[in-house]
């Protein structure tokens, strides 16, 4: 076995990227670290290594704890990482907000009414 392997491959291969060429981009623009430094795609990664990945607005951090040349499950790929990425948030749950079917016209006296109230703003005079 391998003491070392690439960068984008091993990210690919426990499924941070959908694809190979994915995984090669998310190198070459900054989005994968490798112990804290920008990893280009044929830095070689190796056990014990914490790899950070940025994608879609969230920050992955792993810990490779095996190397795997070739895409496997998701079950069999967790066994190659310990995930230390922090839980996000929780979500901020929003109001609902009153809205009126399509094609319904324009709203009436008593509608417009109910939207201010619904709004909770004081109606205009």
């Amino acid at each position: 076995m391998a003491e070392s392997m690439r960068a984008d491959v091993w990210v690919w291969a426990v499924r941070v990227y959908p694809t190979r060429s994915a995984a090669t981009a998310g190198c070459r623009a900054g989005h994968v670290r490798v112990n804290g430094d920008r990893a280009k795609a044929a830095q070689p990664v190796r056990i014990g290594d914490e790899v950070r990945v940025r994608r879609d607005g969230h920050e992955r951090t792993l810990v490779v704890r095996g190397l795997i040349a070739k895409r496997v499950s998701a079950a069999i790929a967790a066994e190659n990482y310990t995930d230390l990425t922090p839980p996000p948030p929780p979500r901020v749950e929003r109001p609902t907000v009153a809205v009126r079917d399509a094609g319904a016209g324009r709203p009436t006296k008593r509608d417009r009414r109910e939207l201010e109230r619904l709004r909770r703003r004081a109606p205009e005079r």
